[in-house]
């Protein structure tokens, strides 16, 4: 027999108080805290209770009684839906202040450890359009709207419901068919819809890809811009059919001269990455190349680089300035990714060595020194706590500055123990979680270090996520 359950409440005259994490607002009611999404502090609202746990409530906004001085238009049709931003109804130096709200709770209530001084946050010069790499998903199910399912018939053709965009949250199977992607580039936003234009005329009978049966032929698709004008476009294909996937290429080939660099994978696999397939170059090159600092870096389907290139320079800008190079030092840059930043520091250091897990980022780790007769720079491929151990550090020098830019996930214990077994003068964090860089900064602080600055800096405007710089210096050179 089925068990009652009680009607969540309907909450009126909330006052929503505050950003919270994950990009939610917070608020509170009879004691208890409200979580709800796409509020804004100040907003007047009424809430409806989704899900309740003891002293917690997750609530969706039911109507606005009083907006707040925060709030404003979100310009994306797609607001809402998508998950990809969930902050365009906030004016960004709000956003911003936040962010750099969220950084220093991070290390208060986490860390528990001063810092002794922070440096204000780096705001985006560019508040929409700024990535340089987004990927869409084509599903043969898309997510429809409200709106969608009102006006939709009920004998939909089978294309009716093809979609070519993000997955929604939570629904792994369902996509959300985008017309344009307010933070991604204009390019990118052209490539999609004639995509998604050519592959639904009756002509040509292209299939797109069903999440659950694992059937269709287009996968996934990849755009990459770059500030030196270059572009490229990886499209991933589940069924080989050369006719179809040399019509396709061609078609963008001749509609986008600007793409310097056209390449496909064939993914038969049950997930859509790529890392381990080989990619194909249908015409141009097989990378693109960017520019940071006056150096260039060379940049492939499977390279990781930051997704907004002017904020990065600011980032790595960040980086030089704390680690304050005197031209002696041996520097360990680890998760060096692309050797963005190994490389960026090197004409500044006696020798910087890199250590990546993926290797195909350091033989591009490789190439970026050569491209820019940098000659000081030693890369390594494999897995952090695996390669960073005593007897590397003996052979390859100890370091006097340790950068480090892990995972969401932060650094594996026996990473940080190395660590602090190497002692280096200067650690300089950098991290995309605030939450894990605080958790290693605790230990490192208790293994002897202070941190003596911090700045934060936006690379993703219009969604919760920020980058952290941390300066760590031997706790007897602060006192000093």
């Amino acid at each position: 027999m089925a068990r009652n359950r009680k009607a969540l409440p309907l909450l009126e005259g909330i006052r929503i108080e505050q950003i919270a994490a994950e990009g939610q607002a917070l608020a509170h009611h009879d004691g208890e805290v409200i979580f709800v999404p796409f509020a804004a502090p100040g907003d007047l609202c009424t809430l409806q209770v989704v899900k309740k746990r003891k002293r917690m409530m997750q609530a969706r906004l039911v109507s606005i009684e009083e907006p707040s001085s925060l709030r404003r238009q979100a310009p994306c049709s797609h607001f809402t839906i998508c998950g990809g931003c969930k902050w365009q109804h906030i004016y960004y130096s709000a956003q911003l202040e936040a962010k750099e709200q969220q950084v220093h709770d991070a290390m208060e209530r986490i860390a528990k450890v001063p810092i002794k001084e922070w440096l204000p946050i780096v705001g985006s010069e560019e508040e929409f359009h700024y990535r340089n790499k987004v990927e869409f998903t084509f599903s043969n199910k898309k997510w429809l709207t409200e709106k969608e399912i009102e006006e939709s018939p009920d004998n939909l053709n089978p294309q009716d419901w093809y979609g070519l965009g993000f997955h929604i949250p939570g629904r792994f199977d369902k996509v959300l068919d985008i017309k344009e992607c307010y933070i991604a580039s204009s390019l990118a936003n052209r490539i999609r819809n004639f995509i998604r234009e050519y592959t639904l005329q009756s002509e040509h009978p292209y299939t797109y890809f069903d999440l659950r049966e694992q059937t269709g032929i287009l996968r996934t698709m990849m755009v990459r811009t770059s500030s030196t004008g270059e572009a490229m476009l990886l499209l991933s294909f589940a069924e080989n059919n050369s006719t179809l996937i040399e019509g396709i290429l061609n078609a963008i080939k001749q509609q986008f001269p600007e793409l310097t660099s056209l390449l496909w994978v064939l993914n038969q696999k049950r997930n859509d990455t790529f890392a381990d397939l080989p990619i194909a170059c249908f015409s141009g090159k097989d990378y693109i190349t960017e520019r940071l600092g006056g150096l260039l870096f060379k940049i492939g389907a499977k390279s990781f680089f930051q997704t907004n290139t002017a904020q990065a320079e600011r980032l790595y800008s960040i980086v030089k300035n704390f680690a304050d190079l005197s031209g002696e030092e041996v520097v360990y840059d680890l998760y060096t990714g692309t050797g963005t930043i190994a490389n960026y520091l090197a004409p500044a250091a006696q020798k910087v060595v890199g250590i990546e897990y993926v290797p195909e980022a350091i033989e591009d780790a490789h190439t970026n020194s050569e491209l820019n007769g940098i000659t000081n720079t030693l890369f390594f491929a494999g897995d952090m706590k695996d390669i960073l151990t005593s007897s590397f550090i003996e052979e390859h020098g100890h370091p006097d500055i340790i950068v480090t830019d892990p995972p969401r996930a932060g650094m594996h214990d026996s990473v940080l123990s190395t660590i602090l077994q190497a002692k280096p003068k200067k650690i300089v964090y950098v991290s995309c979680n605030p939450a894990t860089q605080a958790r290693d900064v605790a230990i490192l602080v208790e293994g002897g270090y202070s941190v003596s600055k911090g700045q934060p800096v936006d690379l993703f405007p219009h969604t919760h996520h920020v980058e952290n710089v941390l300066l760590l210096e031997q706790a007897e050179v602060i006192s000093n």
